[in-house]
């Protein structure tokens, strides 16, 4: 109104900031709307479709059961009103909600910490089914042990074959502070026993005994959320789903699921954890300095057994089987057991490497055709009802052959020809090469030719054709030395120095 009193009215407006209709509203009347409005609450303009219901009905609902949903009191109502419309459902959860701002009880509070440098990590282990990773084209079931620093979010990422085992969690742990070169304080885990819970008492209480343990020899006090409250361990749980996202965009920017092996997609989630903490160099270098000197060695990562190794050549553990070389047969062998693989010892000498598969799996044997050829060699028809035939063969194309044999040319030639297959690509180490040459012929609708591909993998029986080399006389090098001795003295008797001479008749 001041600028209207210098100002045409579209002038005012622009200079108040308002527009050119407000302004002839305004002009028009200059009454305040705080003046304007009636006292009390806006009268509605159509009945109220709760009248009688709500204070009625609904709140001994919501007095009765404090945490029922607004859609189940909905349904409720619906059942004993059937005329009630649907679209009373939006005005009867704004109804609920207002009624409990009022008097609904009284909500939990999650009270936020203030942190200190050094003072606390957390471990826990997050599901990565829904990733759909796979390795050389097997479907890879796994978690993630993730630990985490809750001052400066340093992290780290250990991909696990299996379930929430003392083995994974020492493994991974002692990777994380490896990597970070220093110890928290305090460590804080989920209900730890709740990953043995199908164990007896004296099983679960050894593994009680080996994690109180591990915190002991990195001086660190163990601690636990209560169960059932994963915002007590929220430090660690929100950042699964930043990493899991994390994940998800590098491998859509990498374009494929499929990893050449294990080692490859480790390697793949370190880089995308360094990357994180690349970001937070500078806290987590300040909290480096506040965390506890590490020990002078790690403690042991793993399970220690004792098998047998059977006439079968392997042994059951847990059950799965597995084969070793034959000359471990009738030994007692000292095993320990990590999260992905099997180490054996004879007494202190380790004599396999096996890689561990777990009872859930689609395959519960770990056969390696190596270990049991040379017994095929001489009886190749135990082939035919092998139990562990299938898994015997090395890839996919060796299989496919020897179904293809067994229909084609009967069983007895599919047993040899895959066998003497299996003995050439041991002892000439052509295992993919073959398999690539039964695929094609496979594709061409053929059978295995075992004399084609015995010549083309065997050496050849050609003898080789014998070199002679004449030696020339001793006499012949005399006589040139003797030239060079002769130029030599020339050169003395001259004041000047024939190149290499010297040499010569050093």
């Amino acid at each position: 109104m001041t600028y209207r009193s210098d100002h045409p009215i579209s002038v005012a407006a622009a200079r108040a900031g308002i527009s050119r209709a407000t302004a002839y509203r305004i002009e028009a009347d200059p009454t305040l709307p705080s003046q304007k409005r009636p006292a009390g609450p806006r009268p509605s303009r159509r009945p109220d479709p709760l009248v009688g219901i709500f204070d009625e009905e609904v709140v001994p609902i919501l007095q009765s059961a404090p945490g029922i949903r607004p859609v189940a009191v909905f349904e409720e109502l619906q059942r004993r009103h059937p005329s009630l419309p649907e679209g009373v459902r939006r005005t009867l959860e704004r109804r609920i909600r207002a009624w409990r701002t009022l008097h609904g009880p009284e909500q939990e509070l999650i009270f936020r910490q203030t942190h200190e440098p050094g003072r606390m990590g957390l471990s826990d282990f997050t599901d990565m089914k829904n990733a759909d990773i796979t390795l050389a084209g097997v479907p890879l079931v796994h978690l993630l042990y993730h630990f985490r620093l809750v001052y400066s979010g340093f992290e780290h990422a250990h991909v696990v074959l299996g379930g929430e085992s003392y083995v994974a969690l020492a493994t991974g742990l002692q990777n994380a502070l490896w990597t970070l070169g220093g110890a928290p304080a305090e460590h804080r885990t989920d209900s730890l026993s709740a990953a043995f819970c199908n164990l007896g008492a004296d099983a679960l209480e050894d593994l009680t005994r080996r994690y109180a343990a591990l915190c002991e020899h990195y001086r660190m006090r163990p601690t636990r959320n209560n169960r059932g409250l994963a915002h007590e361990n929220g430090s660690v749980e929100s950042a699964h789903g930043h990493l899991k996202r994390a994940i998800e965009d590098a491998l859509a920017l990498r374009g494929s699921r499929d990893f050449e092996d294990l080692a490859a997609y480790r390697r793949f989630i370190d880089e995308i954890v360094a990357r994180h903490n690349a970001r937070r160099r500078e806290r987590i270098d300040l909290e480096r300095a506040a965390l506890g000197a590490l020990p002078p060695r790690r403690t042991d990562d793993h399970e220690e057994h004792v098998v047998t190794v059977t006439r079968s050549g392997g042994f059951v553990f847990r059950k799965c089987f597995y084969t070793v070389p034959s000359r471990l047969v009738g030994h007692r062998l000292r095993m320990r057991l990590y999260d992905d693989r099997l180490e054996l010892f004879a007494g202190a000498s380790p004599v396999a490497t096996l890689r561990r598969i777990k009872a859930g799996e689609e395959r519960t044997r770990q056969v390696d055709y190596r270990h049991v050829i040379h017994s095929l060699r001489v009886k190749p028809m135990a082939l035919a009802s092998l139990v562990y035939r299938d898994e015997l063969f090395p890839r996919e194309p060796y299989r496919l052959a020897f179904e293809r044999l067994r229909e084609g040319a009967g069983e007895r030639v599919a047993c040899r020809t895959l066998v003497e297959l299996l003995s050439i690509a041991h002892e000439r180490a052509v295992e993919a090469e073959i398999a690539a040459a039964l695929t094609c012929t496979l594709e061409a609708g053929e059978l295995p030719d075992i004399e084609q591909l015995r010549t083309r993998f065997l050496p050849s029986d050609t003898p080789l054709p014998e070199v002679r080399v004449e030696l020339p006389a001793l006499a012949d090098f005399d006589a040139l030395l003797g030239g060079v001795l002769d130029e030599e003295t020339d050169a003395g008797e001259a004041g000047t120095t024939v190149p290499g001479a010297t040499a010569v008749s050093a």
